[in-house]
């Protein structure tokens, strides 16, 4: 096993960070002949409390108070945000908008067939009696609708809180109920019911991963697929919050966004971070946007969390040598140089409950299985998998801390690999493998994630990190310490022709990388060792995004705020991708 070695690199970081955004613009109501216009921002201060009374003198009422992370939603003209930034310390970003597009395309049947459960391993754990009772998955989504796989029964057969499920929350609205549930577009309903479905197919195999697993919506996207950064944040919030009350302990995220900071300055990253840091384990999905390198997005980019590619069986579920790692699967390294994704699973022609009213069911009728189900494909649905896993790993043992399970997870997932026993992907690309439910839930692995990290002093802006991946002279994206094994080819065919297995003796190999601590100084920085080529980094990580120093002389990262910055682009769960 690779022993992590740690660098540090002292910098100074502003104590303000303004990421300079354009957004639609939306006029107040004209009191004279010129009223100014306001923008919706999210801004942030270490004195709360003070902010918030700044802000009343301003006569402006917030419309997301977000204490997760010490930050208000305001509709600000440009003169009151100079007179804000004049008056206290405060982070500034654009309120961002937010869209899950994981409308899949399908391929027709008549009657589904539940292959996930056998897939990963987990039909085992729940004929041991572990359905995931106990613990409960909260899906930060678009809501949820009412099936009877999705009631309150026990013994594999639905839900053990509320007459129907846990409730739903309302992040829009901030309404919080435990009767009235709904949602237009059917993609919550989709992804929930891959993890805690107690629904079973002709053969009497269940759908869900962990169907006795306690369930929470929370809505914070509309029937679009659109939400903004204050509403999402909010529901997370939400989560922490009220996680004793419910037992929450998994936190579903089906979405990703662009990336336009580094990660610890996100305000949804640092909700996310904040989330992990309370004891819940957040699940994210990698990704729709294919092997490119470095297309990992919002959050899936937080180093702590589990981060989700996916893979699918090729339409012959009870072979494994055609399994490969689904196309549009997007890939690491991070910008920062973090592995992504932690894992892989299938995320391929997937079985879901959605109604038949659903915008995504009328959009797409011919996609319609049999009954209520609904096949799609994507790093939404992969994650779904992942998070009832964690469920069952929960519900096996209460006092798994997020890291624990994290840990479990990798250290027994499966790694594709050829003929020849070379990995048929890139670590980038699969991270540990393939997920293996029975061998989590039985896995004793520990202190194997997030080592050397603290989150807290991250969360607190006092120490940040970077990954251990670098680029060399060729483009290819290597590990620090590690064989080609390990590199990634930016100009090789992403999808191997050849047989693959997925094998678990060489997953302790990839768990452990480097990593480098930027520690925020007032004196200034220091570089103790810095084994990244940086004129590499200049050459080849600059994207329409990104500028790399060839120094580090004061941050990791210059953000462009030309005009190709399009802060317009939204954070989605999923691109649309075809069926695989």
């Amino acid at each position: 096993m690779l022993i992590a070695s740690k660098k540090k690199i002292f910098t100074t970081l502003s104590l303000l960070t303004v990421i300079s955004m354009t957004s639609w613009l939306v006029a107040k109501p004209a009191q004279t002949d010129a009223q100014p216009q306001t923008q919706s921002y999210i801004i942030s201060a270490q004195q709360y409390d003070l902010l918030k009374s700044k802000v009343a003198e301003l006569n402006v009422t917030p419309s997301h108070e977000l204490k997760i992370i010490n930050a208000l939603a305001l509709e600000l003209t440009t003169e009151q945000l100079s007179l804000l930034k004049e008056q206290l310390d405060i982070k500034v970003t654009s309120n961002h908008k937010v869209e899950l597009s994981a409308k899949s395309r399908a391929r027709r049947a008549n009657r589904p067939e539940s292959v996930v459960n056998d897939l990963i391993e987990a039909t085992p754990v729940q004929y041991q009696a572990n359905y995931g009772e106990g613990v409960t998955i909260a899906f930060l989504d678009t809501g949820l609708e009412s099936f009877p796989g999705l009631a309150a029964q026990k013994d594999g057969y639905g839900r053990f809180c509320g007459m129907d499920f846990c409730g739903s929350y309302d992040a829009v609205a901030d309404e919080f109920s435990t009767y009235n549930y709904s949602e237009e577009s059917g993609h919550g309903t989709h992804v929930a019911s891959i993890a805690v479905n107690s629904d079973r197919d002709a053969n009497g195999k269940l759908y869900g991963i962990a169907p006795n697993a306690g369930l929470l919506a929370i809505k914070a996207f509309d029937a679009e697929g659109k939400a903004t950064y204050a509403d999402v944040i909010r529901g997370i919030g939400w989560a922490v919050q009220e996680k004793d009350r419910f037992n929450l302990r998994v936190l579903n995220m089906s979405f990703s966004g662009p990336v336009r900071s580094s990660y610890w300055e996100d305000p949804l990253n640092q909700a996310v971070m904040a989330a992990w840091s309370e004891g819940i384990v957040v699940v994210a999905s990698a990704g729709n946007l294919g092997s490119t390198p470095m297309t990992i997005g919002v959050p899936g980019n937080v180093p702590y969390i589990i981060t989700v590619g996916a893979m699918t069986d090729n339409y012959t579920p009870n072979l494994l040598s055609d399994d490969r790692l689904a196309d549009f699967s997007s890939a690491g390294p991070t910008v920062e140089g973090f592995v992504k994704p932690d894992l892989i699973a299938p995320g391929g022609h997937i079985a879901g409950l959605m109604s038949k009213q659903s915008q995504i069911a009328q959009e797409y009728p011919k996609y319609k299985l049999g009954g209520n189900y609904f096949e799609m494909s994507g790093t939404s649905q992969a994650t779904a998998v992942v998070s009832g896993v964690a469920a069952l790993m929960l519900a096996n043992d209460q006092s798994l801390t997020p890291d624990d399970v994290k840990c479990r997870l990798m250290s027994s997932a499966q790694a594709a690999l050829n003929d020849d026993g070379s990995l048929a992907y890139s670590v980038f690309q699969q991270g540990a493998g393939l997920i293996n439910a029975a061998d989590a839930v039985n896995s004793s692995a520990s202190a194997c994630a997030n080592q050397d990290m603290d989150i807290a002093l991250d969360i607190a802006g006092l120490q940040h990190y970077q990954g251990p991946a670098s680029v060399d002279a060729d483009k290819n994206f290597t590990i620090e310490g590690q064989t080609n094994d390990y590199s990634q080819f930016t100009d090789e065919a992403v999808i191997s022709d050849k047989q693959v297995s997925w094998q678990g003796d060489v997953a302790t190999d990839l768990l452990i990388w480097k990593t480098a601590a930027l520690e925020v100084s007032d004196s200034g920085y220091e570089i103790a060792s810095v084994s990244v080529d940086k004129s590499a980094l200049q050459s080849f990580f600059e994207t329409d995004l990104l500028i790399w120093k060839t120094m580090l002389d004061t941050d990791l990262l210059i953000w462009k705020t030309s005009v190709d910055f399009d802060s317009s682009e939204t954070i989605q769960v999923n691109n649309w991708v075809e069926q695989q």
